[in-house]
């Protein structure tokens, strides 16, 4: 097989590379780190990358997007590891922006990816419930039918970006042995967030929802179908989080070699 990189995939790293190289200075992520908010965002760098297109880059052209897919997301993921850069890219991109093209209504997509590619928008998911290394197939918590709609409650913990995000995916389950993602709001009604600091001192959130009212139009993917849209995200999710460790790992390798 032949594993070289296409010109556009080249100049896609490369393009990645300069900006996060130039933006994300030792200097400037000790600034945000240090930052009162406590953040972990560099909002200078996030527009950037807006500006260069790479934050739409792998969603679809008919919502702003350049069309390309995960192995795109992983050379710029790569770039942001490499460089320590303090930005929601694989909450935004690779937990909430890739699943909803995947798996989202066209109002769902036409809501929120342009604004993602804009860098108006933070997506992120929440898997976890804890004590599990991979997303359940079928959570703890749970969705009620209410009428049209659906009640929301339970607990996810771990959830990356999620004091910065629009909308959280989250599986429930809604049926004796079946599960349903749906698109949430973190500032509704019924939604408390406890944020706290992981050793690499990015946030990350634990929600609780308790009675959190969401309608049809907030599913994501089939109702009954979220193993599918968890079994996607996680695994979508696992390959993006090797990008950047293998940045991380190049970079702590170009610091040694450095003295």
């Amino acid at each position: 097989m032949d594993f070289t990189l296409s010109d556009e995939q080249t100049a896609v790293r490369d393009l990645a590379a300069r900006i996060l190289s130039e933006r994300s200075t030792p200097e400037r992520v000790r600034e945000v780190e240090a930052d009162p908010g406590g953040d972990w965002f560099d909002r200078d760098l996030w527009a950037e990358l807006a500006k260069a297109d790479l934050l739409g880059l792998c969603l679809p052209e008919a919502h702003g997007g350049g069309g390309y897919g995960l192995f795109e997301l992983a050379l710029i993921l790569e770039q942001v590891g490499r460089n320590v850069a303090p930005v929601p890219l694989y909450a935004t991109l690779a937990l909430g922006a890739l699943p909803l093209a995947r798996f989202g209504t066209d109002a769902q997509q036409a809501a929120w990816l342009p604004g993602v590619a804009a860098g108006d928008v933070v997506l992120t998911a929440a898997l976890s419930e804890g004590g599990d290394s991979l997303p359940p197939a079928v959570p703890a918590t749970t969705a009620t039918a209410d009428g049209g709609g659906w009640r929301l409650s339970g607990t996810k913990v771990l959830v990356p970006s999620a004091h910065l995000a629009r909308r959280v995916l989250g599986p429930a389950r809604t049926g004796g042995g079946t599960s349903t993602v749906f698109l949430v709001d973190p500032s509704a009604a019924g939604v408390t967030a406890e944020r706290n600091t992981s050793v690499n001192l990015e946030p990350l959130t634990t929600l609780t929802f308790h009675e959190v009212e969401l309608t049809a139009a907030d599913v994501v993917g089939a109702v009954d179908g979220g193993a599918v849209v968890t079994g996607w995200i996680a695994a979508h999710g696992v390959a993006a989080r090797c990008a950047i460790q293998a940045g991380v790992c190049e970079g702590a390798l170009r610091i040694t070699d450095s003295y």
